[in-house]
């Protein structure tokens, strides 16, 4: 198992977190290249070994090339940016989760819609590289597990396109709600809003306790020098055997959408047509919405590669007017499939594994329908036969 810990004792910003991933053993012409997929131009990625109150660790700075023709961006041109790229579909999913926390935040700050964000940090060149590369050089890491201790956040006041703000600035205090955080250890500003959304959309769990066998310690310089506290992001990777054999860890994505206008006839050929193009689940759950109205929760479990393809479906066959997207990891057992042969015919056998035991098997249920109206005798007896011969 491989386990990613974010020490955010000094805070995290975009380029502490690239420069820490760096150290820890991400190759920069790698990640370079695939900033490169973005296609835009204008930036380049500087990597250079630094110190801070005699730690020495890896510094990453992307570099605007001509600051007067830089541009800021809504939402909407940072979405078109990361889907026109050539990046892995896990890679855009991480990417957008990271730029939408920010707008939500802003937008809520601002008191208005999320489209009408007018990006000031992250709409820039600098910002994007931050949050694509973190969640390329997160990909490259290939971890089963990231963790964080509570995010030292800073205090005092920051300056920004609005003018002199608190620290925590109010869309990084936004971001970080429900999270962990410690504030005072330095006078300024330790946590960007870039670096909240990067741990808000990546962790899996906040933690000070670290109870792992630690394989290699990387540190992330940061571009301020000016306190007794070392401007630096610390991280941990643990590279243990895995604890649970036989259980395949993978990332997918959760579709939902609350529908309290549609012919309940057409769930059938709904989830019917979710499933054909590949949904690894889906299913109805009845609510209640506003004004006491009975509804419908509408739920697609759906590997990365198929996001979009099923986000298409569910706007073009139910009467949904917005769906709900967000990233979860499956812990899937080894399963293996045998034919057996029963009086009746044959019968495919899954079978499911756990720590190199078989924990489960049950026949195909279709084959056993099948041969019982076959040989005019119940489901029963088709299984009675089947668990004799296992």
């Amino acid at each position: 198992m491989r386990i990613l810990y974010y020490d955010c004792f000094a805070g995290i910003s975009g380029d502490m977190n690239l420069g820490a991933m760096i150290d820890l053993g991400i190759d920069p012409e790698i990640l370079k290249a695939e900033l490169e997929k973005l296609n835009i131009d204008g930036f380049h990625l500087a990597v250079e070994k630094d110190i801070r109150r005699g730690i020495s660790g890896t510094k990453a700075t992307v570099v605007i090339e001509n600051q007067d023709n830089e541009k800021h961006r809504h939402l909407r041109h940072v979405e078109e940016i990361v889907n026109g790229s050539t990046l892995s579909e896990r890679v855009k999913t991480t990417s957008l989760d990271i730029f939408r926390r920010i707008a939500e935040a802003e937008a809520k700050v601002h008191n208005i819609e999320i489209q009408k964000v007018h990006f000031h940090e992250v709409g820039a060149l600098d910002s994007i590289a931050d949050i694509v590369g973190a969640a390329i050089c997160l990909d490259l890491l290939k971890v089963d597990k990231v963790l964080s201790s509570p995010i030292q956040l800073g205090g005092g006041t920051v300056k920004c396109a609005h003018g002199i703000m608190p620290v925590p600035a109010p869309a990084t205090a936004l971001i970080v709600e429900n999270i962990p955080v410690k504030t005072g250890l330095v006078q300024h500003e330790a946590t960007t809003p870039t670096g909240a959304a990067i741990l808000a959309a990546t962790v899996d769990e906040f933690t000070e306790e670290v109870n792992f066998n630690i394989s290699k310690t990387a540190y992330g310089i940061g571009q301020r020098d000016v306190s007794e506290v070392p401007n630096i992001l610390r991280l941990y990777l643990s590279e243990s055997e895995d604890e649970l054999k036989d259980v395949t860890i993978e990332t997918a994505t959760i579709l939902e959408c609350n529908i309290d206008d549609m012919n309940p006839e057409k769930y059938e050929y709904l989830l019917e047509l979710l499933f054909d193009a590949g949904a690894a689940d889906a299913w109805i759950t009845p609510i209640i919405m506003k004004k006491s109205r009975p509804a419908t929760t509408v739920s697609v479990l759906s590997s990365l590669e198929n996001t979009a393809a099923l986000k298409a479906l569910l706007f073009e066959n139910s009467t949904s007017l917005g769906i709900r997207e967000y990233p979860v990891k499956k812990n899937m057992l080894r399963r293996e499939e045998k034919v057996i042969g029963t009086q009746y015919g044959d019968v495919r056998l899954k079978m499911s594994f756990f720590n190199g035991k078989l924990i489960n098997s049950k026949p195909e249920f279709d084959d056993c329908k099948t041969l019982a109206k076959e040989h005019r005798v119940s489901i029963q007896e088709i299984e009675n036969a089947i668990a004799q011969i296992k």
